[in-house]
């Protein structure tokens, strides 16, 4: 079977070939996907150019990207909760990377029945961003009539952490480009902040949540913006010295001004680092039936054209998920 492979880091269009390899085996807690759709996200780019080969090594060949949506064509033994024929979809684990192929065997609790309203292509546009929305949220509480600050909310995981927030009652201001404003209006969001004519930290005050999807100075501006006592959730920050600990890291501490910060306003900070976890999916699934969150898609790109796609990636102009339709 066809499957698009990583060869070795490096610029993209030199690093990633179609290759031919061989259907999966399926072990005893597995289901074999017939795979109709995959989405890339910034990891899997980020995978390719090397800027990860430290918390996340791979051999080479190795095949690309996380998000699936597809059909169950066969289980293992110990798989009571997929039958043959279901429709699904799954961020699979780190361990089964690899969804531009053809067939992918999956841990089964990580997988979830896929909505039912939508495409498969719309399913697998959700798993990565979804989870990752979702759990940053769940760990902080969010709820009924809080403030969060949602940076980027024209990107994958921000445009969901919208629909997440404004679904569980939060009030949400998000940043995003002049392009961006009007659309990201109509995902929900209650303030939509202008970075290119408005700068955030003079309107956004005293909230309860900064959950920051950029990094750098911006986690440290979260300090600025959040009430004493407030929340900040960072899925591109310093690690926290639990999630170092989940790394190896055993003797790793906080950057100090950070750890400064925090203690001035008696405040939280965690890193997430999100998990497959196919319950959290089916919540999801509950969601998107229900049109409280609906999946964005930028372009969908045929198999043949998947190269093509990760170079519309790294372009970072995607207004929403890029998909790659495999049949």
């Amino acid at each position: 079977m066809k499957a698009l492979q990583i060869v070795k880091y490096g610029e993209i269009k030199d690093s990633l070939a179609f290759n031919e390899v061989s259907k999966p085996t399926v072990q005893a807690k597995d289901v074999l996907i017939e795979v109709k759709a995959a989405a890339i996200n910034p990891i899997d780019k980020s995978i390719i150019l090397g800027n990860l080969k430290g918390l996340i090594p791979i051999p080479f060949p190795s095949t690309s990207a996380y998000d699936v949506s597809g059909i169950v064509v066969e289980k293992g033994g110990e798989v009571s909760n997929f039958e043959i024929g279901d429709l699904v979809y799954s961020r699979v684990p780190q361990e089964q990377m690899g969804t531009i192929v053809e067939y992918v065997a999956i841990t089964s609790v990580a997988v979830s029945k896929k909505p039912g309203n939508i495409s498969f292509e719309e399913a697998a546009s959700i798993p990565l961003a979804g989870l990752t929305a979702l759990q940053s949220l769940e760990h902080v509480g969010i709820k009924e009539n809080d403030k969060v600050l949602i940076h980027a909310g024209s990107g994958g995981v921000g445009s969901f952490a919208i629909q997440y927030a404004k679904a569980k009652g939060a009030y949400v201001y998000t940043t995003t480009s002049t392009t961006n404003v009007k659309w990201v209006k109509e995902l929900g969001a209650d303030r939509v902040i202008d970075y290119k004519t408005e700068d955030y930290k003079t309107i956004v005050r005293d909230i309860d949540i900064v959950y920051d999807t950029l990094g750098q100075n911006y986690t440290s501006e979260a300090f600025q913006v959040i009430k004493q006592g407030g929340k900040v959730v960072s899925v591109v920050g310093p690690l926290d010295e639990e999630s170092a600990k989940m790394f190896g890291m055993t003797d790793y501490k906080l950057p100090e001004e950070l750890a400064k910060l925090i203690s001035a306003k008696d405040a939280s900070y965690k890193f997430i680092f999100m998990h497959p976890n196919g319950a959290h999916l089916a919540e999801i699934k509950s969601m998107v039936e229900d049109e409280k969150i609906k999946p964005i898609i930028d372009k969908v790109y045929p198999f043949s054209e998947s190269i093509e796609a990760f170079t519309h990636l790294a372009s970072g102009r995607a207004k929403g998920k890029i998909v790659i339709k495999i049949s």
